[in-house]
């Protein structure tokens, strides 16, 4: 069997740890499939327009190799790891991904799309319509999943990350709040996730992206976190001229601490 891409999906998830668990909680962030040219694919849109929701067939482009299980982003309690067929996980003996994504508009070879748990720049597969009637089963059962505590909180920004984000995404291809949300919005404090550091005493805590650090509050009573700002990863010396820029986004950071520091 022979499959061939008709088409690359373009977001905000650039990397892996941007991509969201599930792509209907990852709503207000539109993307959008680019079919290929010359393959009469204008032809096979047509008719779609009037659907609110697609399936999206898509390659796991970034991954190499599977496992037999895998540990999920929220366990169900006493199931640490469970089994890849029993999972979403991206790491399946053929990389082939399956999201349900709203559809926003179509615009020639162009589909606009929202609610998509794809990595930017994903190989698409396929494209079919999701019809309700036949895909629906609202009342089915779902295994360990049922048991989860999914453990939701609120991802808000204080007026001072706001102002940040925005820049940070002006000037370089980084979406620090979505990457917040996809981190923090599900069970935040759980003890596997290296990229952060907490003050219980204070509330507060620092998240990892790249090179930056994102700094946040918390109430666990009200299970809200808001995002306070941003810290460069790098010191004074790291940040001279001369010095390696082994990621190529030290002046992003010159520019965000001239800007903000």
């Amino acid at each position: 069997m022979e499959i061939k891409p008709i088409g690359t999906f373009f977001g905000d998830a650039v990397y892996k740890y941007d991509a969201p668990r599930q792509g209907r909680l990852f709503a207000g962030h539109p993307g959008r499939i680019v079919l290929n040219a010359g393959c009469n694919f204008e032809m096979a849109l047509r008719d779609l327009e009037g659907f609110e929701r697609i399936w999206v067939l898509f390659q796991f482009h970034e991954n190499e190799g599977w496992r037999p299980t895998t540990r999920p982003p929220v366990p169900a309690p006493g199931r640490d790891r469970v089994g890849t067929f029993a999972s979403r996980s991206p790491y399946r003996p053929n990389p082939i991904g399956l999201s349900c994504v709203r559809l926003l508009k179509i615009e020639g070879l162009t589909l606009y799309v929202d609610e998509a748990d794809l990595l930017n720049e994903s190989p698409i597969i396929d494209v079919k319509p999701y019809i309700p009637m036949a895909d629906a089963f609202p009342n089915a059962k779902a295994g360990w999943v049922e048991e989860q505590n999914l453990d939701l909180w609120q991802i808000d920004m204080g007026e001072r990350f706001e102002q940040i984000n925005r820049w940070i995404r002006e000037n370089s291809e980084f979406d620090l709040y979505s990457f917040a949300q996809v981190q923090l919005a599900h069970g935040p404090f759980d003890e596997t996730r290296r990229r952060l550091s907490l003050e219980p005493e204070f509330s507060r805590g620092t998240l990892a992206y790249r090179t930056f650090r994102i700094h946040f509050v918390y109430s666990e009573k009200e299970r809200r976190i808001k995002l306070t700002g941003l810290a460069s990863g790098y010191t004074e010396e790291e940040l001279l001229p001369g010095v390696e820029d082994k990621y190529g986004d030290k002046d992003l950071h010159r520019g965000f601490l001239k800007h903000f520091c």
